[in-house]
């Protein structure tokens, strides 16, 4: 599974493999009951700790994104499309939030994060 973690980026790490896991579940990439890598196996892809892979999986199940079986591992859970949608909804209020608090620490004020918001919404509709 492809996962890219960025140092760089103000995210923790969990938080990153949790938000690129839920987005190809979301997106349909990952299909319902297939199998994800063991905790191991994907710290030691990521050079990260077991405990962070850990914790990411713990929260994608706590968000019933995934489900895992004792001695065989962690699968994607079956999820109708307004639990996927719900998902996605979550997902990209983590990553809003996130932007949101750099603007603002930045000293943007929030009728320019809107404007900019309100551009590229529009750009992206033209598209």
């Amino acid at each position: 599974m492809l996962i890219f973690l960025s140092p760089q980026n103000p995210i923790p790490f969990y938080q990153q493999i949790v938000e690129q896991i839920r987005n190809k579940i979301c997106s349909g990439e990952m299909e319902p009951h297939e199998a994800l890598p063991s905790i191991r196996q994907l710290a030691k892809e990521l050079t990260t700790s077991v405990i962070t892979t850990k914790r990411a999986y713990e929260e994608l199940e706590r968000e019933g994104l995934i489900y895992t079986r004792a001695g065989k591992g962690s699968f994607v859970s079956p999820v109708d499309k307004a639990a996927r949608r719900k998902a996605a909804l979550n997902a990209l209020e983590v990553r809003l939030r996130g932007i949101l608090e750099e603007a603002i620490a930045s000293g943007i004020e929030p009728d320019e994060v809107k404007d900019v918001f309100l551009y590229v919404l529009e750009e992206l509709r033209r598209q």
